[in-house]
């Protein structure tokens, strides 16, 4: 009925977090005037930074938010007069909206989460073995 409000939620806050995150990640200085500085260059541009690791998170977010809502529209469960969800407008059913949000969201939410934490890993892997395949052919 309204499982899909628990990950646009969560999106919302991993969106918003992100672009805090970039802005910040902008500002931080750089060692562009040595030697050393030229070295943290490549590397950075192997690393993927936290941003845009959580706007991975975010368009996944986003994307079964969207997917999720239309199809609770197509089922008649979503409206586009109040309340919107037809759920809400009689106490019984809200409780059990309510609930459905409380398992079935927020198991989804937590789903979504680990797929993301593990692609972090998979891509941390990934760039921490790019360097030692690059100094070797070198």
């Amino acid at each position: 009925m309204a499982c899909f409000l628990v990950p646009t939620a969560e999106a919302v806050i991993v969106t918003v977090a992100a672009q805090i995150i970039k802005s910040n990640e902008k500002k931080a200085p750089t060692l562009n005037d040595s030697v050393a500085g030229a070295v943290a260059d490549a590397v950075d541009e192997t690393k993927v930074t936290l941003s845009r690791k959580l706007m991975w998170l975010a368009r996944m977010l986003w994307g079964g938010a969207l997917l999720l809502a239309f199809e609770h529209v197509w089922h008649g469960e979503v409206v586009p007069w109040f309340p919107f969800l037809t759920a809400a407008g009689d106490p019984a059913d809200a409780a059990v909206m309510l609930h459905e949000m409380s398992t079935i969201g927020v198991s989804m939410a937590i789903l979504v989460t680990a797929v993301w934490i593990c692609m972090v890993l998979a891509a941390n892997a990934i760039t921490k073995r790019t360097p030692k395949h690059a100094s070797a052919a070198a």
